[in-house]
């Protein structure tokens, strides 16, 4: 469903091959994971804002239900829950299991984030033709982007 990440299979028949230099895969996987962690802040802090300013705009019982203590304390919440991923963003560089917690991390409040997103914006939420798609990945893709390669190549002997 996430029209963002494109999956394809890549077979490379009768190619000639050669080495690319030593390469430090677990070092790519890092920066991979670092990558993800700040891509994954920025939907989350996307998906917050449209939350608030939806918040804002939509009227029940003669007011912005933004303005319902309830809804305030959530949104605070989610705020927080932001503002740590974009910490644990930030120091990811700085060595690998500070790369691999902020993924984790960030994965986990993307999905929460998300997940309130929905359930804030109500039946319109899950619409196409509204501005959150596209912003974040589905509350629950989050957590497989490392499990499985997004493109793979095979190349035929």
């Amino acid at each position: 469903m996430d029209e963002t990440r494109h999956l394809a299979t890549v077979t490379l028949d009768r190619a000639r091959a050669r080495p690319l230099g030593r390469v430090d895969l677990a070092r790519v996987r890092d920066v991979a994971c670092a990558v993800l962690a700040a891509e994954q802040v920025g939907a989350a802090s996307r998906a917050l804002e449209l939350t608030v300013e939806y918040t804002r705009q939509r009227v029940r019982f003669g007011r912005p239900i933004g303005s319902f203590q309830a809804l305030k304390h959530r949104m605070a919440d989610l705020h927080v829950l932001v503002e740590t991923s974009r910490s644990a963003a930030y120091a990811a560089p700085a060595s690998p299991r500070l790369a691999a917690v902020a993924k984790v991390h960030c994965s986990e409040v993307l999905g929460e984030v998300t997940a309130e997103m929905i359930q804030l914006h109500g039946g319109i939420a899950i619409t196409w033709d509204h501005p959150r798609t596209g912003t974040s990945n589905e509350h629950t893709r989050p957590r497989s982007y490392s499990a499985h390669p997004i493109t793979t190549f095979r190349a035929s002997p």
